[in-house]
């Protein structure tokens, strides 16, 4: 039997985090997929295990970059997967850098990682952009 899997992936949480975000799901039900959950309150819940690819772009993985990747990730998935609307975008990008700011990235730095989200992420949160499963073996 063959395995399936998808690329692209660099980082694995290893705990549960939570996290309010303004992003809020359209059903009185909410949002609930295999590794993400977010609530009618706000409240996003990124499940231990959840892989996710880090920073993106011509930048460093540092520090105070990766909850708000993290978090980024988890958005966009959302927007890809259409549990949110497109709209949501620029909350998600803004979410990635209010949590980078509160981690002590410069405000220059972060300024920057925003404009680039902003310009250039669209790709990313677009449903046509969702990852290929690759299957191996017999």
């Amino acid at each position: 039997m063959p395995i399936k899997y998808k690329k692209g992936y660099k980082y694995q949480l290893a705990e549960t985090f939570n996290i309010q975000v303004s992003s809020k799901p359209t059903t009185e039900e909410g949002i609930t997929s295999d590794f993400i959950s977010l609530d009618n309150s706000g409240l996003l819940t990124i499940k231990k295990g959840y892989a996710w690819d880090g920073p993106s772009g011509p930048t460093i993985d540092t520090l105070n970059f990766m909850k708000g990747s993290l978090v980024h990730d988890a958005l966009y998935q959302l927007i890809r997967e259409k549990h949110l609307g497109p709209h949501c975008k620029d909350e998600a990008d803004y979410e990635l850098w209010k949590i980078c700011r509160a981690d002590g990235m410069s405000k220059l730095r972060a300024w920057y990682v925003w404009k680039a989200v902003q310009s250039a992420g669209g790709s990313a949160a677009d449903p046509r952009n969702r990852k290929e499963i690759i299957e191996a073996g017999n």
